[in-house]
């Protein structure tokens, strides 16, 4: 079973938008880590679809029609609003920042301890998180 890629992959810009599609091609291929099925349409997923004002059904559907994500976010742009630079930049910084010193601190500090990553300062954020619970920055 695999980790979707990191949330830092740019898609046009935007970060996040690559590894919610990654996340869906991936459950579709039967080759999600199970842990992440749970929350598929949740969280991240469903704050970037908000902002694309689209459903995230829909783009689980579009999805899975094939295309490259530049394609998807594109047909996104067309279906639901496009984003102009300063859309992205606040996405961005949201993204980077959820988990520093706002409501989502608790449910952070909770999955470091599920994780055994309780004492490693450096993940400060949701998206920080990440890289280490899925393997691409390690903790010694």
């Amino acid at each position: 079973m695999k980790t979707p890629i990191s949330a830092y992959e740019k898609t046009q810009g935007m970060i996040y938008f690559a590894r919610m599609l990654d996340k869906i091609r991936k459950h579709a291929a039967g080759e999600l880590r199970n842990d992440f099925t749970e929350n598929l349409g949740r969280g991240f997923d469903m704050r970037c679809a908000n902002l694309l004002r689209v459903p995230y059904n829909t783009i689980r559907e579009r999805t899975l029609e094939g295309g490259s994500d530049e394609e998807i976010l594109q047909w996104c742009f067309e279906n639901g609003r496009e984003l102009n630079e300063g859309d992205v930049h606040v996405w961005n910084e949201f993204l980077r920042k959820t988990g520093w010193q706002d409501g989502t601190t608790e449910r952070l500090t909770e999955r470091k301890v599920e994780s055994g990553l309780a004492n490693c300062d450096e993940i400060q954020t949701m998206a920080e998180y990440f890289e280490y619970d899925e393997g691409r920055k390690s903790y010694e």
